[in-house]
């Protein structure tokens, strides 16, 4: 229980108070996020409050409030930390619904002490920044969130001292642009900086992930220090988007492909075991098979360890809206079942070169004689697992031996 009084649970039917926190960045997360809003709504019991939080809120408050009926307060991503407010106001006034979006240009900075990680069994994810600065012609999140906030260092030192004293094994380190932490705080070099804090102030903590890197920015100083302190993972999520120059100009992303080729590659000589994940948008305007071909001939090349992608969506408000949407959904659909075929045989490749090596894992549960974990090349709930023979205590990080690879998962022996 939390010093408001309040405490999660896991059953909603066993809930007072009902928090969807919803997501507006594509067509399909938006309709997920109104199914489920719809779904609580329907069997609400009496007494129960329903509130739709988020990215969707934020953006699309009218369709939200026109299509949930029995909704009884919606709260945007700019002032979430007013919510204890929202509830106390509802709560004086369970008939009335109430709409807390104040106009706000970015997310607000008197978060009230509240601790920004989610924590997920041994693991858990450390917000440093919210908001994002840059100009992507896709994305919609500027629209939503703003401008990039970063959250100030001993803040984030703190949060990661009681997470240490929580015994948390794995801190993710979470922004829309984690390596531009610090550049509205005056800091150079902010996110190598924040790493080297991290690592002195809160040493019980043995694993760090970073999570959305933008490609140019990866500095050399980020890389040696990532190379440095054994506490950080080799590893990086670097959304790429796509390969070919003209789209990616088209994007507002950063097109100078060779630049991209020389990160990976001082990356990987920095740090041998380097693990690589990226994302990948096909079918966007303008995408011939010919740009397609020169997305596939770089994964190819590049070959990285993890890989998501999604069709392109045209978002409304966004710079790229006026481009149309001309490549069909059916073409789409075969692009991206082709890239992901390729990366399929990529990622099995990649995963029997391991079979003999000895690896890390941090256990996350066990059946049956059987544990699951992940290893230091698996980010949570978008990669792989690790499948491990014995009941091994959950939240050991425990050295094994790879014994057998699928494209995705592993199998080892404890040593």
């Amino acid at each position: 229980m939390n010093e408001n009084g309040f405490r999660g649970l896991q059953n909603a039917d066993h809930a007072e108070i009902l928090i969807v926190n919803t997501c507006g960045f594509i067509k399909p997360a938006r309709d997920e996020s109104i199914a489920e809003l719809k779904e609580l709504a329907k069997h609400k019991k009496k007494g129960q409050l329903l509130i739709a939080a988020g990215c969707l809120t934020q953006r699309y408050r009218e369709l939200i409030a026109d299509q949930v009926k029995g909704l009884d307060g919606i709260i945007g991503t700019k002032r979430w930390m007013d919510i204890i407010e929202l509830i106390h106001e509802l709560r004086k006034n369970p008939t009335q619904p109430r709409y807390h979006l104040p106009e706000a240009a970015t997310i607000g900075m008197d978060e009230h002490g509240v601790l920004r990680a989610a924590i997920q069994g041994q693991s858990a994810y450390l917000k440093i920044a919210d908001g994002c600065r840059r100009a992507c012609s896709y994305c919609a999140i500027p629209l939503i969130k703003g401008t990039q906030v970063s959250r100030p260092v001993e803040r984030i030192k703190e949060e990661a001292q009681i997470l240490s004293q929580k015994n948390i094994k794995e801190v993710i380190l979470i922004a829309q642009d984690s390596t531009d932490y610090g550049s509205d705080l005056g800091i150079k070099e902010g996110l190598a900086t924040l790493l080297e804090e991290l690592v002195t102030g809160s040493p019980r903590i043995p694993w760090y992930r970073i999570l959305y890197a933008y490609p140019g920015i990866v500095t050399d100083r980020l890389i040696d220090v990532m190379a440095s302190h054994p506490q950080i993972l080799h590893y990086l999520d670097i959304p790429l988007q796509h390969a070919d120059p003209i789209l990616l100009e088209k994007m507002k992303r950063p097109f100078q492909i060779d630049k991209v080729y020389r990160m990976i590659e001082k990356l990987r000589a920095a740090m041998p075991d380097f693990a690589l994940r990226t994302t990948f948008i096909v079918g966007f305007p303008g995408e011939t098979e010919k740009e397609f071909q020169t997305l596939l001939d770089f994964i190819t090349e590049v070959k990285f360890d993890h890989l998501g992608a999604f069709t392109y969506f045209q978002e409304e408000g966004t710079s790229a809206f006026n481009l149309g949407d001309p490549v069909t959904s059916s073409e789409k659909e075969n692009r991206l079942e082709r890239l992901m075929s390729l990366q399929h045989d990529i990622s099995l490749k990649k995963n029997q070169s391991l079979i003999g090596k000895q690896i890390p894992v941090l256990i996350e549960g066990y059946n049956e004689g059987i544990s699951v974990g992940r290893s230091y090349r698996d980010a949570p709930e978008i990669d792989g697992l690790v499948f491990v023979d014995g009941e091994i205590s959950i939240g050991d990080i425990h050295q094994v031996k790879i014994s057998d690879a699928m494209a995705h998962d592993l199998v080892a022996q404890p040593i």
